[in-house]
């Protein structure tokens, strides 16, 4: 069957990644000419007339031709929901993660008019994972995009509204209400908020990579990319769930995939049902103690230098580089009323109730230092960073919400 979208560009094109990727994770099916090799991408560039049109060029459905289009011209051309329905709501969550879907799905079906913002895709990190084997009722696993989308279609078949995509930009605080200022322009109010915007991985410094981000160097599982590694050898960068998933993925396609990692061993922030898969996996070969010193290549990726924990260093090809390192919040609109720790995660409960608070009770258990702000999922100070623990606390908040309402 003939896919409805169609993305002609070049393979190493920075521009091309994140058009690709924007779709993918938006579980929207598309078609990939790679304009470097076979003809049918120069064919149909001749026969759109659009011979010196500026890459990526996206075939939309009702033939609508985008040449290198900003992510908001491909939502607007795919129609997906980028302005609020109404201005204001009892209930808005920032972020579309697990956390935020849970909040979502139980706002909807226990009567709260409810919206949720998300900047990306639905699902998040979580979202990009290629296979999640240890969520309560999936005994073969699950992709986390089936997850987010089974989760999506369950919050809008109960009637929350879902933006995306669409940034908060700042929060304005009133007495019972709390004002988002929104990319597009706009504002919406709402009686309560759930901040559930997750982290994002953090950047490698190592000379190089920064210039060739999108161009062999990728963030998260990026599967978009992965047929392409057919034959290769792929390197991740990281020790945690996330890139035993990628790693356990990417081998499907791949020679090879070299996992570098800093440490001594995966243990300390791995599953152990990932650690015996990768063990099993013969193609899948673990460095411990090693990191990446450089990157090289013209146009895209071509080389890594890899320092081990002595100092020796070595070079060899490679074409892939996948990063899953570290984490650090997103929320640059909060206001400086809600209290967060040191490397920015948002205090709840009684991390809260410090001199920022201001009623004569205790914060609730997910509550900020600002009344009616709630946090749920990885954001939050002492998450314990898993699918299911965002699913709890977005679910939780609601409950919570519900008192806040009540109360105010």
């Amino acid at each position: 069957m003939e896919h409805p979208v169609r993305i002609i560009g070049h393979r190493w094109a920075k521009d091309t990644h994140i058009t690709k990727d924007f779709l993918g994770r938006n579980q929207i099916p598309f078609a990939w000419l790679d304009i470097d090799h076979g003809r049918k991408a120069a064919e149909l560039l001749t026969s759109l007339g659009m011979e010196g049109a500026p890459l990526p060029l996206v075939v939309m459905p009702d033939g609508a031709v985008l040449a290198d289009p900003s992510i908001d011209e491909l939502a607007s051309h795919l129609g997906m929901h980028t302005h609020a329905d109404a201005r204001y709501y009892d209930l808005a969550i920032v972020g579309g993660g697990p956390a935020g879907l849970a909040a979502a799905v139980y706002g909807a079906s226990e009567g709260l008019s409810t919206v949720m913002i998300e900047a990306e895709a639905p699902g998040g990190q979580a979202g990009t994972s290629s296979r999640i084997e240890n969520y309560l009722g999936f005994p073969d696993g699950i992709s986390g995009g089936d997850l987010a989308a089974r989760a999506l279609a369950q919050a809008r078949r109960l009637g929350a509204e879902v933006l995306t995509p669409l940034g908060v930009t700042a929060m304005a605080l009133k007495e019972h209400y709390k004002t988002l200022g929104l990319s597009d322009g706009t504002e919406l109010t709402a009686r309560a908020v759930i901040v559930a915007t997750g982290v994002t991985y953090r950047a490698l410094t190592a000379p190089g990579l920064d210039r060739l981000n999108g161009a062999g160097v990728y963030y998260g599982a990026a599967t978009t990319e992965a047929a392409a590694a057919k034959g290769d050898v792929v390197y991740t960068v990281g020790s945690a769930n996330s890139a035993g998933q990628g790693a356990m993925y990417f081998s499907k396609f791949a020679d090879k995939v070299n996992m570098l990692v800093r440490g001594e061993s995966l243990a300390a922030h791995m599953s152990q049902y990932l650690i015996d898969q990768i063990a099993a996996t013969p193609n899948i070969e673990v460095l411990t103690g090693t990191h990446v010193a450089r990157a090289e290549g013209e146009t895209h990726l071509e080389a890594l230098t890899l320092e081990t924990a002595d100092g020796e260093q070595r070079t060899v090809p490679a074409a892939f580089l996948f990063v899953f390192i570290g984490a650090q919040p997103q929320h640059e609109w909060l206001p400086a009323q809600v209290a967060c720790d040191e490397n920015g995660y948002v205090f709840t409960g009684l991390d809260a109730a410090g001199e920022k608070w201001a009623l004569e009770r205790d914060p609730m258990h997910l509550e900020t230092s600002v009344p009616g702000v709630f946090a749920a999922g990885d954001v939050r100070h002492g998450s314990i960073r898993r699918v299911a623990g965002g699913v709890g606390e977005g679910s939780t908040c609601v409950q919570l919400v519900h008192r806040y309402l009540a109360e105010s």
